[in-house]
């Protein structure tokens, strides 16, 4: 996962009036957020079926139902 706290050192792209369009980032702090990106849509996936659910089986009660089959 991710470091939050984890500083991006950023470089800008500036067009002819002195404008920033666009942002430049190193490799590995790229891959860092998109992991963190990743991180964030599952976290929030799990969300969302917690809240669909219908009913929950701790996993400890899964797990052993499913280690006597």
């Amino acid at each position: 996962m991710a470091k939050t706290a984890e500083v991006v050192k950023t470089k800008y792209l500036i067009d002819e009036k002195g404008r920033k369009t666009a942002v430049v980032i190193n490799l590995k702090d790229y891959k860092n957020l998109l992991e963190f990106i990743e991180d964030l849509e599952d976290a929030n996936d799990l969300l969302k079926a917690e809240k669909k659910a219908i009913r929950f089986t701790p996993y400890e009660k899964f797990r052993q139902g499913w280690l006597k089959s």
